[in-house]
């Protein structure tokens, strides 16, 4: 089976690898850039995290803004890759094939809340080239959604959907601003508020 793996190590399929320390530069990298700003934090910083010096890092990336479009690039490139991986799984079934994107997503939300972060406030500081990249990696990745809720919601306009999806998204990633209740009560309340989000949408 094909699996996707994230900034963090995980794969689309749920199971975990331990990280190269490539990732565990981009995992501390992406903590840091949100919690202090992308010019807030040094290659020093990155590396002491990761426990290596600065100029070590140079080894894996020639810079900070490297870091940077592998994070975002990479994270809307995963996405779109979990997402493709779970409309072959469901095997035609609408109905469970929205419930794997949005616990894909849901599982996004929780474990890479900096990404969330690092999107939000960094994504103008991307070359532009790296910029239309992401663009275009979550364009295809909301079409994705739109035609499997379209399906489940046929009375709905194509616009309609595509609000909606939006608005799910907006739910979910709102993560980083919300108070932690534990991660089972927060991934339950979180796919029953997006259930009920499509649900406006009527069948």
């Amino acid at each position: 089976m094909t699996t996707t793996p994230t900034a963090a190590g995980r794969t689309a399929t749920g199971r975990t690898d331990a990280p190269t320390r490539r990732e565990q530069i981009l995992k501390e990298a992406a903590r840091l850039f949100a919690e202090r700003g992308f010019h807030g934090v040094g290659v020093d910083e990155i590396g002491a995290a990761v426990g290596i010096s600065g100029p070590g890092l140079y080894r894996h990336f020639p810079g900070k803004d490297a870091m940077l479009a592998e994070l975002l690039v990479g994270i809307s490139e995963r996405l779109l890759d979990g997402g493709r991986l779970r409309v072959g799984e469901a095997d035609g079934d609408p109905d469970a094939l929205l419930d794997a994107l949005i616990d894909g997503h849901i599982d996004f939300a929780l474990d890479d809340r900096p990404l969330i972060t690092l999107h939000d406030r960094e994504l103008d500081r991307l070359k532009d080239e790296d910029r239309k990249r992401v663009r275009q990696l979550q364009r295809q990745y909301v079409e994705l959604w739109v035609t499997v809720v379209a399906e489940l919601y046929p009375d709905a306009s194509r616009s309609e959907v595509r609000t909606a999806v939006h608005a799910v998204f907006g739910l979910l990633n709102s993560t980083p601003h919300l108070d932690t209740v534990g991660r089972r009560s927060m991934e339950e309340l979180l796919r029953r508020l997006a259930h009920g989000a499509f649900g406006a949408l009527g069948r």
